[in-house]
């Protein structure tokens, strides 16, 4: 057996047509663009009845593209009783609140501890099935090293009502993250990058395309040509001149997306592993919280606020306290900020 998807292709195609898919495909089908070459070589994808053999083959704006996509082998899911903190429950969704180090659904790797085995054992088959057998429930996501609040649907109207909802860019989502430096709508480096610009309130807008990384595949990477369109929302909360709290609005959601873009912008996260670089707080000015803020071991990125619609048509706003590892870092700062003031 095997579902078909069709994809539209949008304006200013790639050349190939793997690359002009792995551009237009819905995020939510989870396609990998080794993925879609498989597919078109395996026969299954096609363009008016005709099967497109070539991953070079050239695609035009307005193509529509059929995927047939094989039903992926039985897998058995199995249910783990991992803690969960759930925030709300009610008979078409669930929000819980993810801690860092946790994989929301199984994949090469990471075959167990995941969120989804989390779920199957605290809801067992009380989940929506539009995500396939093995995201039961999963309508978005967040990095494995980042914490925070996640709606799951339990039902398929919900499935299908949150996932329009992200399509359309209405969800909000609010992220709180500690960053390299502080950045400054009066930063002359900053406002001269390329995507970068200021809106009303000293709100810095970050508007880019986002593709894959062209020598490593695990990255995404800032592009200007092709890709996914990404736009990020930054403010600053807190400014301890070496470090900011800052407070991120997603106006999309693509991978990785708040990390690649402060990097971007020369304010790579504290602890970011991938995107991080050399980069080190200065033990000079921070003292003893530089050590800390120097070993933290992920990026310092917390989904602090999550607001939809529930299918039932009620306004729905959740708000999650930072966890306790980004709190010390705060306690830390405010400490060192004061020393240094006295």
């Amino acid at each position: 057996m095997a579902s078909r998807l069709v994809v539209i292709i949008g304006a200013d195609p790639p050349a190939r047509l793997d690359k002009a898919l792995a551009r237009d495909v819905p995020e939510a089908a989870h396609l990998s663009r080794s993925r879609l070459a498989k597919l078109i070589e395996e026969g299954s994808v096609s363009r008016g009845g005709e099967v497109l053999t070539s991953a070079k083959m050239r695609v035009a704006e307005g193509d529509e593209i059929a995927l047939d996509i094989p039903d992926e082998a039985e897998t058995e899911m199995v249910a783990e009783d991992i803690p969960l903190v759930v925030v709300h429950e009610d008979e078409d969704l669930i929000v819980v609140d993810k801690p860092a180090g946790m994989v929301v659904h199984p994949a090469p790797g990471s075959p167990s501890g995941t969120l989804v085995n989390a779920l199957l054992h605290h809801f067992g088959g009380n989940l929506s099935g539009v995500g396939g057998e093995k995201r039961p429930g999963i309508v978005h996501r967040i990095d494995k090293d980042t914490s925070g609040l996640l709606v799951v649907a339990k039902t398929d109207r919900a499935h299908h009502a949150l996932a329009d909802q992200f399509a359309a860019h209405t969800v909000e989502r609010r992220y709180l993250a500690l960053c390299h430096g502080v950045p400054s709508p009066a930063d002359p480096r900053l406002m001269g990058s390329r995507g970068v610009s200021v809106e009303p309130g000293n709100v810095i807008r970050i508007a880019t395309n986002l593709a894959r990384h062209p020598s490593d595949r695990q990255r995404q990477a800032v592009t200007f040509q092709g890709g996914r369109h990404a736009v990020t929302r930054v403010q600053v909360e807190r400014d301890w001149g070496e470090v900011a709290l800052i407070a991120c609005r997603l106006e999309t959601g693509r991978t990785h997306q708040i990390r690649v873009h402060l990097r971007h912008a020369g304010h790579a996260l504290i602890g970011d592993p991938v995107y991080g670089g050399q980069r080190k707080v200065s033990e000079r000015r921070l003292g003893d919280v530089a050590l800390q803020l120097n070993g933290f071991s992920r990026q310092a990125l917390h989904a602090h606020t999550l607001g939809f619609t529930h299918p039932s048509g009620e306004n729905m706003n959740f708000v999650s306290d930072l966890p306790l590892d980004m709190e010390t870092l705060l306690e830390g700062l405010d400490a060192a900020s004061s020393d240094t003031s006295a």
